[in-house]
């Protein structure tokens, strides 16, 4: 569904991504790790067209997309759930929600999916009226992913899903994550949050200072040393 080929990308002389290569597959959930400043927010940057390669090629469905603009992407099937959520903080939660299908020109289908997000997130249907920036963390969370839904996307992008969650709410999200796959989409994520990442990935990447250093199954990364000591609390022995 999704590939990167040979992808680099710089901000000015700032060379962040080299070379680096992703194959996302139909139905599959894959994550990607990495610590601070290894590129990894880049690389979802680099999917939306919010960032420009300046080598390779982003292929989506087996069509180069490098040079379209974002809602373009959005149009062709892949939407974001964005670090720190970014809701419109003014807006109420119906209205952000609505903003999601905003590049959708079939809004006759807009209420089912409109009632499949509220059966995902009771929550959020509670809280439909209520103005987005007065939700908690988590509950902004689940807005966030609901507006994406609300693309119908093929593919969703989440940077982050778990950042500033309490562990009850962290648990939830990742609940819904692997429920959103089971009905069809292909997820690609970003996550700090390892043991719960690779807990419901199909595969995984890791990337270091821009180049992908591992790659393979949740259960082999999940059994690799280098894992275990970096990213799930392992120590050596």
């Amino acid at each position: 569904m999704l590939e990167f080929r040979d992808i680099d990308t710089h901000y000015g002389d700032f060379h962040v991504l080299k070379k680096v290569n992703y194959t996302i597959d139909t139905g599959e959930i894959v994550c990607l790790l990495g610590g601070n400043a290894s590129g990894k927010s880049t690389t979802m940057k680099t999917i939306m067209g919010i960032v420009t390669p300046t080598a390779g090629s982003v292929m989506f469905m087996g069509e180069p997309i490098e040079k379209l603009r974002t809602a373009e992407r959005v149009r062709l099937g892949i939407a974001p759930v964005l670090e720190a959520r970014r809701l419109f903080p003014r807006m109420s939660v119906y209205e952000n929600l609505e903003m999601g299908a905003y590049t959708r020109r079939d809004r006759a289908e807009f209420d089912a999916d409109l009632e499949r997000v509220y059966a995902l997130f009771p929550r959020v249907k509670e809280r439909r009226d209520q103005i987005s920036g007065t939700l908690s963390g988590g509950e902004q969370q689940m807005v966030a992913i609901g507006r994406a839904l609300m693309a119908r996307p093929r593919l969703l992008c989440m940077d982050e899903p778990s950042m500033g969650l309490s562990p009850a709410y962290v648990e939830q999200v990742f609940d819904i994550i692997q429920m959103i796959a089971a009905q069809g989409t292909t997820i690609f994520m970003v996550e700090q949050n390892a043991n719960m990442a690779l807990s419901i990935a199909t595969r995984a990447y890791v990337l270091q200072t821009g180049q992908v250093v591992l790659s393979g199954t949740a259960a082999e990364m999940r059994e690799n040393d280098m894992i275990k000591h970096a990213y799930l609390g392992e120590m050596k022995t």
